[in-house]
């Protein structure tokens, strides 16, 4: 019987090791885990510090940009407003020779009438002329004849 408690101890010795041998292989392999994920932190650290130092540059450089193209903005400003100022200035020149336009074909169409009345006398001359011509051509051959 004692031979029985011999080989329980034995057993009960095996599987201690056992288990110590397989709980040592769970912890070596959890440590390495462990080591794996630290690692992996510090890279995703390094990482995330990286992109703050690049977003924090990339906000720098908008805000450079936001402010160049304010400046710029409002250096056209000026432009657009000599752009708006030389287009009034244009409508006023149009009106002013749409007005000079309508004075001198107001006064045209009043000299029309003027105009043609002349013209009329002119031609009521031209034809008193012409009989007067031909009267006295007439009668210039009559003295002729009588001479």
């Amino acid at each position: 019987m004692e031979w029985l408690l011999y080989l329980s101890v034995a057993i009960i010795a095996v599987a201690f090791a056992a288990l110590v041998f397989y709980l040592i292989r769970t912890l070596i392999s959890m440590k390495q885990t462990l080591d794996n994920v630290s690692s992996t932190v510090e890279g995703l650290q390094q990482q995330v510090d990286g992109i703050t130092k690049e977003s924090q540059e990339l906000i720098h450089k908008t805000n450079l940009l936001a402010d160049d193209i304010q400046r710029k903005s409002d250096s056209l400003n000026s432009v657009f407003a000599a752009a708006n100022d030389l287009g009034e200035t244009v409508q006023n020149v149009n009106h002013s020779l749409k007005t000079v336009s309508a004075a001198i074909s107001k006064k045209a169409n009043e000299q029309s009438d003027q105009v043609a009345q002349a013209v009329k006398w002119g031609n009521v001359a031209l034809d008193f002329w012409g009989k007067w011509k031909a009267k006295k051509a007439d009668i210039d051959t009559k003295e002729k004849k009588v001479k």
